[in-house]
């Protein structure tokens, strides 16, 4: 994807490494640094930059090779709900530079990734949004993270097939490198329908092809271990996996949501997440820098091994959902990965629910 492939730090890490560590959430940490709900993440690349900064050198000190831009929201439809919209460029760029320098002065090779997350948008068919202005929007956002120094675009959290076709086609006008992440939080699907077996023929599809893609969000790290492995059934083992799972699961404590998992959890969850076939492993939603140091150590005290049994990932992390067991065990229509009694035609089309920056 890009003419100088040796040049680019992503790829060069790939190429050099059996595996690599991506940071874990921005939104949840920040909430804990004072952003508010309903707030844009995206403003403090401005408003409090030695924040955003202090979550990135949190996480490369934790130990993490790859950095996102605090930029999910960062295309002018997301913006525009905070009235941001004639800020973009600069806000997006902004993201990349704070990353960037913190990447550059860390003394190893760090890579920063341009993060771009879903317009919130219903794109044509179902909804109003074009493939054409969904592409342009997508276009103008990579421009910007590439001109403050990203090194590869990541597009994730994604649930359709239309807004990931544009995305990449967006993303991909740079020339840098693409990643695109799919969040599958319904049953084993996207919001939107999509199953691991989907995402590979769109994957196939692409041009240009991605350098990496997998799943970010969802529900749990169990979830998690069986989309990397359903994924790996589907892609085969020449194509790059990204696991950023939650961490743990999500509750209500006190007027605010908290996620379960502990450090032990996310250093078993990494582990498993490697054996079944992911080659760049992080975390999502809750996921700390003190969570992402344990990972970093199970994974450099861990030698690959075989992938885990159905059993095994329930025994260890928690509960698979019956549309993920469903597909594990070659089952790949809606119908048999349906909880019992489940009406298939109720509600189609008409799919709900929200994907995460973390």
């Amino acid at each position: 994807m890009t003419s100088n492939v040796s040049d680019n730090r992503f790829t060069r890490l790939l190429a050099e490494r059996a595996w690599l560590l991506a940071d874990g959430a921005t939104g949840s940490n920040l909430f804990d640094m004072g952003l508010m709900s309903g707030d844009a993440p995206e403003l403090w690349n401005f408003d409090h930059p030695e924040r955003i900064t202090k979550l990135h050198q949190s996480f490369v000190d934790a130990g993490a090779d790859i950095i996102l831009t605090n930029s999910f929201g960062g295309t002018t439809y997301r913006l525009k709900l905070h009235n941001a919209q004639g800020r973009m460029a600069e806000l997006n760029t902004a993201a990349a530079q704070l990353a960037r320098a913190v990447a550059d002065k860390s003394g190893r090779t760090v890579v920063v990734a341009g993060s771009m997350g879903p317009t919130g948008e219903i794109m044509e068919p179902v909804g109003t949004l074009s493939a054409a202005d969904a592409t342009a929007a997508f276009a103008e956002q990579a421009t910007a993270l590439k001109a403050g120094g990203a090194d590869v675009l990541w597009i994730e959290t994604m649930s359709s097939r239309e807004e990931v076709e544009a995305a990449v086609a967006g993303a991909s006008t740079t020339g840098l490198p693409v990643v695109c992440t799919l969040s599958f939080d319904t049953n084993g699907r996207s919001m939107m329908g999509i199953s691991p077996s989907d995402f590979s023929e769109i994957e196939k599809s692409l041009s240009p092809r991605l350098a990496a893609c997998g799943s970010n969000c969802g529900v749990g790290a169990s979830e998690m271990v069986a989309t990397i492995h359903n994924l790996h059934t589907a892609m085969g083992p020449d194509v790059v996996l990204v696991a950023k799972g939650n961490c743990g699961i999500p509750q209500y404590v006190n007027g605010s949501i908290v996620y379960n998992g502990t450090p032990e959890l996310m250093s078993v969850y990494a582990r498993m997440a490697l054996d079944s076939g992911a080659r760049i492993i992080g975390g999502c939603c809750g996921t700390s820098p003190v969570h992402l140091r344990a990972m970093k150590d199970a994974l450099d005290a861990h030698t690959k091994g075989p992938a885990p049994s159905i059993d095994e990932v329930v025994g260890a992390l928690g509960e698979i959902s019956t549309g993920a067991r469903a597909q594990w065990g070659g089952e790949l229509s809606r119908a048999g990965g349906a909880a019992a009694g489940a009406n298939l035609n109720r509600g189609r089309g008409r799919r709900s629910g929200a994907g995460s920056g973390g």
